[in-house]
């Protein structure tokens, strides 16, 4: 595949599974609007400082440590839900409950509640951050084995769904919350509305259907607690420590954790930035999420074609370098004040470099995991990126605060936090290359 041009590589994208883990995408990044942006916009409009409002987004902490239980969608069949197949069963119930919780949510004041308000946020990302491990393990199981250069492809429209369904319900939210008819809680119900719609898409897509070759994994637990546990916990990361070596194994998981934090602590005060900066919060949805959106799209194809072209190693050098450098655009609008066009020139590039990173990393770790064991060690890789972006991230408006609100020096920052995963990733370039190569 290597050898093929641009255009033979698009005909992958004919592959309807591909649009359906585009829709399952939407599925995963619509929940990181409900306690992300949306909430972030809410809380800071409620007068929440920027300190509170990072150490807020410390529910996102959950996604963390999914792998802990992410084994039991491996292994447990759900009564009653369980024609629909075992990924589709437990979507369709954790969608039924993010349901319930948006609205929940909907009735709250965080200025007068903000105990409740944390509560129900981290019920939406314990919910989000499960839903998240069987989403992962039907994108990785609807594509067969024997299908390595359709991995990338996966990866770019997961990320691209994840986008389109952070970005749309995202700039749809912040557009709303600027027009008289709409309070926060209004804008939650409305967005409740939106995962009923989800809910009859997982209904309506089939059940991804395992290759031969990938069916030793008992699905069923065992009666003795002891044998499953070891199954469902000890087993994936005994496989994963055993295929990889321990050396390179720890290499590996530590790469994953500090790849992104600089993109994650700009992120989390990304719409405080935006709205102190002096834009809108129609500005804000326009260019931050429609504008990014089809950036992302576009971007995300042909960061995959990149990665198959040249390599997963080759492709996260650059994408790193990339992300480290839009990072910088940021200091720029801290200094010059909001103009509008570079306010837009900012969002697309930063998008085209986020897009690059996250197809990189999301074929790196598709490429490291075992089908045996598909949502626990994804989840375990996914867990130990998250905490980076979730648990530290969550210090990011306390460093905000301790520059003074010198934004300019603290993207400068961010874009230096990507220095160390890559010269890591330097020393251990020949290990990954050999084990995400396609055979």
């Amino acid at each position: 595949m290597r050898d093929s041009n641009l255009i033979s590589y698009l005909s992958i994208y004919r592959d309807r599974r591909l649009f359906t883990i585009f829709g399952l995408g939407m599925l995963s990044g619509f929940p990181w609007v409900l306690i992300g942006s949306a909430m972030t916009a809410w809380l800071y409009e409620s007068g929440l400082s920027r300190t509170a409002i990072g150490f807020f987004g410390s529910v996102f902490t959950v996604y963390a440590f999914n792998f802990l239980w992410a084994p039991i969608l491996d292994t447990i069949k759900l009564p009653w839900l369980n024609r629909l197949g075992r990924r589709r069963s437990w979507i369709v119930l954790l969608q039924s409950f993010l349901f319930l919780l948006v609205i929940a949510i909907s009735f709250v004041d965080p200025n007068s509640s903000i105990m409740l308000t944390s509560t129900i946020a981290l019920g939406i990302a314990l919910i989000s951050a499960t839903q998240d491990t069987a989403i992962d393990a039907y994108r990785i199981e609807i594509l067969r084995s024997s299908e390595q250069d359709k991995i990338p492809a996966g990866a770019a429209m997961a990320t691209s769904g994840w986008w389109a369904g952070y970005s749309l319900p995202g700039a749809a939210a912040l557009i709303m919350s600027d027009l008289p008819l709409f309070d926060w809680g209004k804008i939650y119900l409305v967005m409740a509305g939106f995962i009923a719609i989800c809910i009859g898409f997982v209904l309506f897509i089939k059940e991804p259907v395992l290759d031969t070759e990938d069916t030793d994994l008992p699905l069923e637990a065992s009666p003795q607690v002891k044998v499953w546990l070891y199954k469902i916990v000890v087993a994936p990361i005994a496989e994963f420590l055993k295929r990889n070596g321990v050396k390179v194994a720890v290499a590996i998981l530590l790469f994953i954790f500090l790849f992104k934090i600089g993109e994650a602590f700009l992120g989390r005060m990304s719409i405080i930035f935006y709205k102190e900066a002096g834009f809108t919060n129609t500005q804000i949805g326009v260019y931050s999420k429609l504008v990014g959106w089809w950036a992302i799209i576009l971007f995300s194809i042909i960061a995959s074609f990149i990665n198959i072209r040249f390599g997963i190693v080759k492709g996260l050098f650059v994408s790193g370098v990339a992300m480290a450098s839009t990072n910088l655009m940021f200091t720029a609008i801290a200094w010059v004040g909001p103009k509008e066009w570079l306010f837009a020139s900012t969002v697309v590039l930063d998008q085209f470099t986020a897009a690059f990173a996250t197809v990189a990393s999301v074929s790196f770790i598709s490429h490291l995991t075992s089908r045996l064991y598909t949502a626990s060690q994804y989840a375990l890789m996914a867990s130990i990126s998250n905490f980076g972006r979730t648990t530290l991230a969550a210090f990011s408006g306390l460093m905000v605060d301790a520059l003074g609100g010198n934004w300019g020096l603290f993207f400068i920052i961010t874009a230096i936090m990507v220095i160390p995963s890559l010269i890591l990733l330097f020393l251990i370039r020949d290990q990954i290359t050999e084990r995400t190569t396609c055979s």
